[in-house]
């Protein structure tokens, strides 16, 4: 399977740490060795980075840890090839236009056999991730002609979620900029940092930092990953069919899939 990272903040954060934990499982620590993938949202633009080479020995990668590219929103992923050969038009997160905003969306898990509904929409590689992405959003823009309010777009998407989730393993992550959208159907966890901040070190490389150096008593920052980054913070586990909507580092909405 995949791993699965996002942030959500209510400043602009770099994820310099969290990514350094991450890369390692790209490969070294972890099986994960089929490309790699990073998007930062900032305002209406978004930065994507994409590599098939392992993310642990990516020179992108190591660009990515040292430069310190603060968002609010981040989506991350590092590949481990079950559908769709390594290539860089597999490689997550993918990226689309609806309604004038870009849509990433990162997936970890397995649905096979899966072709996206008519629409738009349509996947450029051949990972059954792609599919559900292009599928997600055709039905969105199928049913709404314009931006929902978001009763209405939470509504549709977790109708659409408690579909995939029963046809295989939908752990995903998807976000239009102005929030992130989190849904567990195997394993996932969080953490929200704020004050007080203190010190956090990493599980799979010798890395602390002491957040109190780094941020304001203000800020608020949620970290997501399929496995917990550090080893002496309490990570929350999320439950099979739990999905958040964060915002600022906030869950603001948050409940089960239908079964």
């Amino acid at each position: 399977m995949c791993e699965l990272m996002g942030m959500s903040a209510n400043v602009p954060t770099d994820i310099c740490f969290s990514f350094s934990g991450l890369m390692q499982r790209g490969g070294k620590t972890g099986p994960h060795c089929d490309g790699w993938g990073v998007a930062f949202y900032e305002g209406k633009g978004v930065r994507c980075f994409h590599d098939p080479a392992p993310c642990h020995s990516s020179a992108i990668a190591q660009l990515i840890e040292r430069y310190p590219i603060k968002s609010e929103n981040v989506i991350c992923h590092i590949r481990q090839a079950n559908v769709g050969r390594v290539s860089l038009a597999n490689t997550h997160p993918f990226t689309r236009e609806l309604w004038g905003q870009y849509w990433t969306c990162a997936h970890n898990g397995q649905i096979n056999g899966f072709v996206a509904g008519p629409g738009p929409f349509q996947p450029v590689g051949n990972t059954d991730s792609e599919a559900i992405f292009c599928d997600l959003l055709n039905r969105l823009r199928g049913q709404f002609a314009e931006q929902p309010s978001q009763a209405e777009l939470l509504d549709c998407l977790t109708n659409a979620c408690a579909g995939y989730a029963a046809r295989g393993v939908c752990n995903l992550l998807l976000s239009n900029g102005e929030w992130l959208f989190t849904l567990c159907t195997t394993k996932l966890a969080w953490i929200t940092r704020r004050a007080p901040f203190g010190p956090a070190h990493l599980r799979d490389v010798e890395m602390a930092v002491d957040f109190q150096e780094h941020t304001t008593p203000n800020d608020v920052v949620t970290v997501i990953a399929t496995e917990p980054l550090t080893s002496n913070e309490q990570w929350h586990a999320c439950q099979p069919g739990e999905w958040h909507l964060w915002q600022g580092g906030e869950s603001t909405r948050q409940g089960r899939l239908a079964d």
